[in-house]
């Protein structure tokens, strides 16, 4: 800790995982840190809801990566054991397919290798091989992108150098391409390509970069936190207070006043002014440019290469009965999953036949839902808000139908008559919550074209003392990247300041 650190005022605006983990680390470093929510609880989407006794994690449902959330702990001296309990879920997920078929993805490499036998003979070791190449991806990135904090393409061909980064990263290709390169059935190659769902985008756009994303699920496991995810959140936000962090809930931000290139207060809604030194937004770049920060036409158009992510129908379903044929995560893919894809982020529409992801926590914790219930989450993905392309309530209601009766179909009898309560979303929802940007659920998109699945940068392009945090910027999105955004986010106000 430098002498005048506590001297050093930093207002962090708003207390998703991003936020939090910012008001942590920097805390950690002797800083005084105000934390900014405008809604009645932290954790921006991971988020909870307690409802005819269900309770429903209305946010993010995989937990990936706990060293980084350690690590967040262990920096402030603290052991995240004794704030939250996780556990490991087994079998990954399971995969099921139109003709029948069903796929586990397990951590346990002979298992994994019976599953796959399942698909053909030579499956398992073509397996093998993609693996490989998906380890050395996450090593390369690892050392430099999440290490380091690189915070773009220039950053990284400065670190890594041109022909390395040429090399390494397998720039030329699409995540699909890089997934067929290995791959030769088509099942296990709309699973891989399903990766792509912790980023929001598209395997036929995204970066080859992406196939890093297997290594990371298998080699760091996936996991629960006991009780509902949403404990995550408690966890840091008992973490924060401990710290000394003074966290504000109910407490809108309407401006961040800058004077001479630099911010230097926070106005809120209510008009009160907040003096600071610092500001951390948590709101994504894009919405806190235009509604915060009231930048020109010509600073946000700099800014449209990092358009926003996919959106979601987010379905919360309390059912009267168990579906034993479940594990924890699902998913069940489309029959034309280029045709998926190419409706969500090209055409604009709503898919006729999704790949859909659904969520059974209960198979993991029992307490969360009455007995003989079940919890059912169902994430389609589907466009962001378009105003050349508005899609209407009805639009909305027939997707719903539509999944419904695609799960029906694929062995979950009689869903809708086992209905006993629910909560439903659209990504009008989600942006009226979380402020997102065109209700995107995963910050920016990731596409070789448009911004080789680079996010933002985390320093402001306009203000010396505006940074930003969470998965509209580096390292991206997801719970594990918006956390290591808050740590990386003191690292470069650390070296801003020596």
């Amino acid at each position: 800790m430098t002498p005048n650190n506590k001297n050093t005022r930093i207002v962090v605006i708003g207390a998703g995982l991003g936020g939090l983990s910012a008001a942590i680390s920097l805390a950690s470093e002797g800083f005084s840190v105000h934390l900014l929510e405008k809604n009645d609880k932290v954790g921006g989407k991971l988020n909870i809801l307690t409802k005819d006794g269900f309770s429903f994690d209305l946010g993010p449902s995989i937990l990936t990566m706990p060293h980084i959330f350690a690590d967040l702990f262990s920096r402030a001296g603290k052991d995240m054991a004794d704030y939250v309990q996780i556990e490991k879920v087994e079998p990954h997920w399971r995969n099921f397919f139109e003709d029948g078929t069903t796929i586990d993805l397990m951590e346990d490499v002979n298992a994994q290798r019976r599953e796959l036998d399942k698909l053909g003979p030579n499956v398992a070791d073509e397996f093998t091989r993609f693996m490989a190449y998906s380890k050395k991806l996450c090593s390369e990135t690892e050392a430099g992108y999440f290490a380091k904090g690189l915070d773009g393409f220039w950053d990284l061909l400065r670190y890594y150098g041109p022909l390395r980064s040429l090399m390494s990263f397998d720039v030329f290709r699409s995540m699909d391409q890089g997934v067929r390169r290995y791959i030769s059935d088509p099942k296990l190659i709309d699973i891989l390509n399903y990766f792509i769902k912790y980023v929001g985008s598209s395997p036929y756009d995204a970066p080859a970069l992406m196939n890093l994303l297997p290594h990371i699920q298998y080699e760091y496991g996936l996991w629960y936190v006991k009780g509902g995810m949403y404990g995550l959140a408690q966890a840091m936000e008992r973490l924060a207070l401990e710290l000394g962090v003074q966290i504000h809930l109910n407490t809108e931000v309407e401006e961040i006043q800058t004077q001479d290139g630099r911010a230097n207060a926070i106005r809120l809604q209510n008009g009160e002014i907040l003096q600071t030194d610092i500001v951390v937004s948590n709101m994504e770049v894009i919405p806190a440019m235009q509604k915060l920060l009231h930048s020109s036409n010509s600073e946000l158009k700099k800014m449209q290469r990092f358009q926003p992510s996919c959106s979601g129908l987010v379905l919360h379903l309390g059912v009267d009965r168990i579906y034993p044929q479940l594990a924890h995560h699902n998913f069940f893919y489309s029959a034309q999953s280029r045709q998926h894809f190419d409706a969500v982020f090209h055409s604009g529409r709503l898919s006729d036949d999704p790949t859909i992801y659904l969520v059974a926590p209960v198979k993991s914790d029992a307490g969360i839902a009455p007995d003989g219930c079940e919890i059912i989450k169902i994430l389609p993905h589907i466009p962001h808000l378009n105003p050349d392309k508005p899609l209407s309530p009805e639009d909305y209601l027939a997707l719903r139908e539509r999944v419904l009766i695609k799960l029906e179909r694929m062995g979950l009898t009689d869903l809708r008559k086992h209905i006993v309560t629910e909560e439903y979303w659209t990504p009008h929802d989600i942006q009226a919550r979380y402020y997102s940007n065109q209700g995107s659920i995963y910050g920016v998109v990731a596409d070789r074209y448009k911004n080789l699945g680079f996010k933002a940068p985390q320093r402001s392009q306009q203000f010396k003392n505006v940074y930003f945090v969470g998965g509209s910027v580096n390292p991206g999105g997801g719970m594990p990247m918006v956390t290591l955004s808050g740590q990386l986010v003191r690292d470069k106000i650390l070296a801003d300041l020596a």
